[in-house]
């Protein structure tokens, strides 16, 4: 099969590998349909490593997808061939304490589609995946909609550990795909004022076309004093969704006593700093948020109902053997791009 590989920084082509064969009695294999580009994808390609995941070259990245079933194990019986379905990339152990526990994003062995040094990526072809981690999409649902359930997973997942926000004031700083995920799982929860900050300002248009309460941009604005002057009191909850001290520390400004920080972003720097006195004082929690656990037929349930309607998010296609013009796209943020999507 053919397979877009990594072979070095910003360098990517096209290679023939072997196709993947099933193993077990619940492996399931998938002709690929689409995928998305996540900014974790983008962060190999340009930097060959995000922490100590490093890249060994070749390596083929990719996680958001959706495929057809073409073959399947002689145990599985959620999916047959022909099955359209929504790919969840993480492969946990299911044995260790995480696991157990319910955590299975934290697994101790977890294997997750694109991660340097657990598992190739699923920019290419064909792909075997164990049945857990097939969703068969419904008749309403299409192919695009099964490879954005993983990024709106993160975002119903991260307003789902921020608590109970119907009818809270929060903030999203950040509005790529994962900031529009949770600020379309927000609304869809009843949150009641959505404040949205981005350096584009095509996705801020983006933005003010989902309904948020007021966007504004902090190269242009000062978003402390803008946010403050409407919420004095602070707000509710603040997403951190770009990985980006100067967001994080904005994020501290904004946020009421007694309030919480949600620190979704991945940064590509190895430590956040944080002023003591700020928040100590004011007894701010600070949530790390890492992927998402049981969020993905919840996602699904969302778009298939209409209460998230994710037709915002895709604004750039790519063909398959175009993909290296894509992951430049959105490693340059250029042409306003908020998620672009390769097809097979």
């Amino acid at each position: 099969m053919k397979a877009m590989m990594l072979t070095g920084i910003r360098q990517m082509e096209m290679k023939e590998v072997p196709d993947p064969v099933i193993a077990g009695t619940k492996d399931v294999k998938i002709k690929m349909k689409v995928l998305g580009i996540c900014g974790s994808d983008v962060h190999y390609y340009t930097r060959g490593k995000i922490g100590s995941q490093e890249v060994i070259y070749p390596f083929t990245v990719g996680h958001e997808g959706s495929g057809v079933v073409v073959e399947t194990g002689s145990a599985v019986k959620k999916v047959k061939p022909g099955d359209i379905i929504a790919i969840e990339p993480a492969i946990p152990c299911w044995k260790c304490d995480q696991c157990k526990s319910g955590r299975y994003h934290t697994c101790r062995k977890l294997k997750y589609l694109g991660c340097p040094g657990q598992a190739e990526g699923c920019l290419s072809e064909y792909i075997v995946m164990p049945e857990e981690s097939c969703f068969p999409l419904s008749g309403k649902l299409t192919a695009d909609q099964g490879a954005i359930s993983e990024p709106l997973s993160i975002g119903v997942y991260s307003v789902k550990q921020s608590g109970n926000i119907k009818g809270a004031k929060i903030a999203i700083l950040g509005f790529g795909p994962i900031g529009m995920s949770v600020a379309l799982a927000a609304r869809a929860e009843g949150a009641g004022k959505i404040y949205v900050t981005d350096k584009i300002d095509e996705r801020l248009e983006i933005a003010s076309k989902i309904s948020v309460t007021c966007t504004l941009n902090p190269e242009k604005e000062n978003i402390v004093e803008e946010i403050r002057q409407k919420e004095p009191l602070g707000l509710d909850v603040v997403f951190e969704c770009c990985g980006q001290q100067q967001a994080l520390d904005q994020a501290v400004d904004i946020v009421k006593p007694g309030g919480k920080i949600m620190v979704v972003g991945i940064p590509e720097f190895d430590r956040w700093s944080l002023n003591v006195e700020d928040t100590r004082r004011r007894e701010i929690s600070l949530h790390f948020v890492r992927r998402q656990v049981d969020c993905v037929e919840v996602a699904l349930e969302l778009m298939e109902s209409g209460k998230i309607n994710i037709g915002n998010m895709i604004t750039h296609r790519f063909p398959f053997d175009k993909a290296k013009e894509a992951f430049d796209l959105v490693a340059a943020y250029g042409d306003g791009v908020m998620k672009a999507m390769i097809d097979f």
